[in-house]
């Protein structure tokens, strides 16, 4: 009885079987999906993290991510990998790196496949889209990414290497109208030294010493960049660029070829033309697509005409086997030399120019006064740009930087008053105003005059004590008191619009930096003292040499200015009419005759050869009436036959026998011979 009721016991419920065996099936597959999602979640943070470290370029942290045995098994320590990457990305300076479409799949035997893109911007332009492929697996209860070289670039293994060849672009050169080199590039020598061979104590001091004085360098600068951290006893150590003519056999020299940009002129077009210079920190930061060690236009129209002559460089960045075969093309760019420039400008009239101001401070500018082309645009002292190329020692930089006359100032582009050649622009406005006229007499007695006592103690002076001054009388003698009385009975009303005909207000069309003309600080002159002053050049205008020969190109134009071109692109000239045919004819006969009579301020320039027209001025810089400041000297001379050419020039502060027109007497006569025979 006992025994069956134990049976019955022990007896198992096939129902509750059944249930029992859902429950736990339930139970494990709850467990298995727990275990699963735990698993994918470390998966795909260890994908992230990886991703992350690409984009980042932190290569240093990629052993938390790696598998060993991966890059172990392909004779890579981590070390190894980390510099691979690092040489590779940052030693081509590849940028913005960015992954996209990544996706991680699961696959046989608890791993996952990892598939991404990556895009980037290397020096040669960018690179799309690239397919990566690679498995997470799991080892010592973690996953981490199997590494392959395949993983720097699609297609690398084993010990493949990255090769970037740049190919720099030739930069466009800048030349006059005739094609002459205003800014070229030639080959020049590197002189420099090897260490070893300098030999050892006395007789190495003695090979110094003469390398000091054959190159021109102080011995402690010699010894300063032999001294640099990079430096080894076998390693070339350039010191100075030489000419390549001038590469002398020198005991303990060697010499390297380098292609460098040269001025032909030096210091003849130095503030035209300018000078190129390594990008700096700042220019990278400013202009992301320049590259480190690249040259830019640093000054004049090498920095205005940059982005077309520097080109764009080319190059390759290829995959090689290990030894050096290529393998695959990641990316090729040919290169893009850069633009050839002409400009109006002529390399002899320009030399000439600067050499016959002579070193004194102030500028020339000579003009074609039909068509506007600029054929020499001057500014003196100047500096030498080559220096600026080659290497500029401190000192050579000081004397410069030092220098009162300050050689680094384009005076061409500086505002001046522009003194007694302006009287030129007053006469043309009364004439159109049928104020002034050539035979009206103003009986002017002394050399000093005011309106009357609302001028106070001011008065306006002239140098000729001529009674009976007509137009002609008053251009010749350049009469200040014959102006102010003619502008005094014209009226600012009409004596602004007639300076607004001209280019007043006005940006130039030039690749040269310039604040426009001014008449006056004031839209009104506020003051008829201002007013007279203005008549004859002084008060607040403020002219350029440059905007000066483009205002006076209208007696050579029957009235019309021509705008200014540097570039010799055979447009159309650009003109604009500011007074009227009769009044250019009357004002260019009357400047003729301030040349051929004797008594005329510019007849030092007279010449039968050819007809001349000109206006000479001062423009006196003081602070107050009465007292003796520097005077600034003018000269406006234009060939009135042909009209060849027309020539501002300026000297500052000039003393007795330096004004502009001494100074360029001699160069008028050449100029005029030599625009006859080109």
């Amino acid at each position: 009885m006992n025994s069956r009721v134990e049976r019955k016991k022990g007896k198992i419920n096939p129902y509750y079987l059944l249930i029992f065996l859902i429950l736990a099936g339930i139970g494990g597959f709850s467990l298995f999906q727990i275990m699963d999602k735990k698993g994918h979640n470390e998966v795909q943070e260890v994908a992230n993290t990886f991703i992350q470290l690409l984009e980042g370029k932190e290569y240093e942290k990629l052993g938390d991510v790696l598998e060993k045995q991966s890059y172990t098994s392909l004779d890579y320590t981590l070390e190894e990998v980390i510099d691979k990457y690092d040489r590779i990305f940052n030693g081509i300076n590849i940028t913005n790196i960015h992954a996209s479409k990544i996706e991680l799949e699961k696959v046989k035997n608890h791993g996952y496949e990892l598939s991404y893109k990556l895009s980037f911007t290397t020096p040669l332009g960018t690179v799309e889209n690239l397919n990566y492929h690679t498995k997470i697996e799991k080892t010592e209860d973690h996953y981490r990414v199997k590494w392959g070289p395949h993983l720097i670039f699609p297609g690398m293994e084993g010990k493949d290497k990255v090769v970037f060849n740049s190919i720099e672009a030739e930069r466009g050169e800048i030349k006059d109208h005739i094609g002459n080199g205003l800014a070229v590039n030639e080959e020049f020598k590197w002189a420099g030294v090897v260490p070893k061979e300098l030999n050892q104590g006395n007789d190495k001091d003695d090979t110094l010493q003469r390398i000091s004085q054959q190159f021109g360098m102080p011995i402690e600068e010699i010894h300063q960049k032999l001294n640099q951290s990079w430096v080894k006893e076998d390693l070339f150590v350039p010191l100075k660029i030489i000419e390549g003519d001038k590469a002398e056999v020198i005991p303990g020299v060697a010499y390297q070829n380098t292609k460098l940009r040269y001025y032909p002129l030096k210091e003849a077009a130095a503030h035209l033309i300018g000078y190129i210079g390594k990008v700096t920190k700042e220019d990278l930061d400013r202009h992301p697509t320049l590259a480190e060690g690249e040259m830019i236009g640093r000054a004049g129209l090498e920095k205005a005409f940059n982005q077309q002559l520097r080109g764009k460089d080319g190059g390759e960045i290829l995959i090689v086997d290990e030894q050096g075969n290529k393998k695959q093309e990641i990316l090729k760019v040919e290169k893009l030399d850069g633009k050839d420039i002409q400009l109006t400008i002529d390399s002899y009239i320009q030399l000439e120019a600067f050499t016959h101001l002579n070193g004194k401070a102030g500028s020339t500018v000579v003009m074609d006064p039909k068509e506007g082309g600029l054929y020499a645009v001057v500014s003196s002292p100047s500096y030498d740009p080559n220096k600026m190329v080659q290497g500029i020692s401190q000192q050579e930089y000081n004397q410069y930087a030092k220098d009162d006359k300050k050689p680094f100032i384009s005076r061409f582009a500086v505002g001046y008053a522009p003194g007694s050649t302006f009287k030129t622009i007053t006469a043309s406005i009364g004439l159109d105003a049928k104020v002034t006229y050539p035979e009206k007499l103003r009986n002017i007695k002394e050399l000093s005059w005011k309106k009357d006592g609302t001028w106070g103690g001011y008065s306006v002076t002239r140098v000729s004590d001529v009674q009976n001054v007509d137009m002609r009388k008053a251009l010749i003698y350049s009469d200040n008191i014959y102006f102010a009385q003619e502008v005094l009975e014209i009226g600012e009303k009409v004596f602004r619009n007639g300076l607004n005909k001209f280019i007043f207000g006005e940006e130039l069309d030039l690749p040269i930096a310039m604040n426009p003309a001014q008449i006056s600080k004031q839209n009104t002159f506020d003051s008829e003292i201002l007013l007279a002053d203005t008549a004859y050049g002084q008060g607040e205008l403020l002219i350029t040499p440059i905007q000066q020969a483009v205002m006076y190109s209208v007696f050579q134009n029957e009235g019309n200015l021509v705008y200014p071109r540097l570039l010799d692109d055979k447009s159309e000239p650009k003109t604009k009419s500011a007074i009227t045919s009769s009044t250019a004819i009357e004002m260019k006969n009357s400047l003729t005759a301030v040349v051929s009579d004797p008594k005329g301020t510019a007849h030092l320039l007279y010449n039968p050869k050819y007809k001349l027209a000109a206006k000479t001025g001062t423009a006196e810089l003081k602070m107050k009436q009465g007292e003796k400041g520097n005077e600034n000297s003018f000269l406006l001379a234009f060939e009135a036959e042909q009209n060849s050419f027309l020539l501002l020039s300026l000297v500052e502060h000039y003393t007795p026998g330096s004004s502009a027109t001494q100074m360029n007497r001699s160069f008028i006569e050449e100029l005029n011979s030599y625009l006859q025979m080109r």
